[in-house]
């Protein structure tokens, strides 16, 4: 009997050339053991999350929501605590109407610092959305309520200054740590360092709040911030929590009390938690970080798949292959501005959706530079998807992140790798 070929043509494939598909097959080779790491600490941190919303007693009602005040939302509630278990925190706060991961470490910073407060930023300068809030001196800005701002500087090698942290955060009401690297080449903070610099804060202010920005840093390992000492933790659900399902949203999670003064910030004093519908959110919230411990390793996989292969070709990349890191985010440092532009493009013709449009640098609110964005996701600035962004100013660095499925987030790659080929930015002998 004859036997039919069952996989039917594919329309406009995405053409690789066969000297980008060599390093591809060398740079899986070498990712074999990277691999295995990733697929142990998935395993384990999605049976935690199973276990989390069995002991949290979810159920379908959950999956539905609320209008109106949201009052008596046992969905809400119940995701709130299923967020506070996975994290290792008393509670949680888990809305959909965070805009941002940036927006919900401002929710954060404003319910727990009074005026006369004193807020350290324990690895430097913040994230580029965070300065004009956080440092700025613009009104409605934390110094225009009477709060003061002061930073430790990182060291030459990119780490935290434990010994200046020990002398600035003495007077100190906050000591605020961003996790990740963001538009930077330091390295991001694995748990084993989160626990060193909260020590160092510990040991010279033991009432100091240690607050995390753990965007891009979920389910890397198979502990989180509030387990080795942090009293919040802040991210977004359109990143590693969200699972690439979550349509929008954000969560703080740590003591009690100060979630409680966090929740109070986002609605009105004496309502906090209370009030606040779900609407159709429910259900895009728990199913992402159902599968977000599984997402997050494709995620890494496409990460270090695309720091073996740029290695291979000549590329500094950050972190190092092999090197421990702290999120899912590889920094790629390119020669010029037009090979970051070409990555970037390619990116987005590898995408799922809108590979058709072609990215173009732009005036983005919140940064000081042009960004170029490739992000051809199913939620819009999903960074869990693949996708890769970056400043448009030297040292001109692609940062790339995110990947739903390994395959797809492979491709996306040698896709950019094609453009730059295609571009003349890329040379291959």
């Amino acid at each position: 009997m004859k036997i039919s070929d069952p996989t039917p043509p594919v329309k406009n494939k995405i053409t690789i050339d066969e000297r980008i598909l060599k390093y591809a097959e060398k740079a899986e080779a070498n990712c074999a053991l990277r691999f295995s790491e990733i697929a142990r600490i998935s395993r384990f941190n999605g049976e935690k999350v199973l276990n989390s919303f069995i002991n949290s007693r979810m159920s379908a009602n959950c999956l539905t929501g609320t209008t109106g005040y949201g009052y008596g939302d046992i969905g809400r509630d119940t995701i709130d605590k299923v967020f506070a278990e996975v994290f290792g925190a008393e509670d949680a706060l888990v809305r959909h109407n965070f805009v941002s991961g940036t927006h919900a470490i401002t929710v954060a910073l404003f319910g727990i610092l009074k005026a006369g407060d004193k807020l350290v930023s324990l690895t430097g300068s913040p994230y580029d959305t965070l300065k004009q809030g956080i440092c700025g001196k613009a009104d409605g800005s934390l110094s225009s309520f009477g709060i003061t701002y002061e930073q430790s500087e990182l060291l030459a090698d990119g780490s935290a200054d434990l010994a200046d942290i020990f002398l600035k955060v003495k007077t100190a009401k906050v000591g605020y740590i961003q996790r990740s690297k963001g538009y930077s080449l330091r390295p991001a903070l694995t748990i084993a360092k989160l626990s060193e610099i909260i020590k160092s804060a510990r040991n010279a202010n033991p009432d100091i709040v240690i607050l995390v920005d753990n965007c891009y840093g979920e389910f890397i390992e198979t502990s989180e911030p509030c387990d080795v000492g942090a009293d919040l933790v802040v991210g977004s659900l359109i990143k590693n929590p969200g699972g690439g399902i979550a349509e929008t949203g954000g969560y703080i999670a740590g003591r009690a009390e100060l979630v409680a003064k966090c929740a109070d910030r986002l609605t009105a004093i004496g309502m906090g938690k209370e009030v606040g519908c779900s609407l159709n959110q429910n259900k895009p919230i728990a199913q992402g970080l159902f599968l977000a411990p599984e997402t997050v390793a494709s995620a890494l996989k496409t990460s270090a798949f695309a720091a073996e292969i740029f290695t291979l070709l000549g590329f500094k990349v950050f972190p190092k292959p092999g090197e421990k890191i702290g999120d899912i985010v590889t920094a790629i440092k390119m020669p010029d501005a037009q090979s970051l532009i070409s990555f970037c493009k390619g990116i987005q013709k590898g995408s799922p959706i809108d590979s058709h449009l072609t990215t173009e640098p732009w005036d983005m609110p919140g940064y000081d530079n042009k960004v170029i964005m490739a992000a051809g996701a199913f939620n819009m600035g999903a960074s869990i998807e693949i996708s890769c962004d970056a400043p448009i100013r030297e040292p001109y660095i692609a940062y790339l992140q995110g990947g739903l499925t390994y395959p797809t987030g492979r491709l996306a790659v040698l896709s950019g790798l094609q453009e730059m080929l295609g571009n003349h930015s890329l040379k291959l002998f």
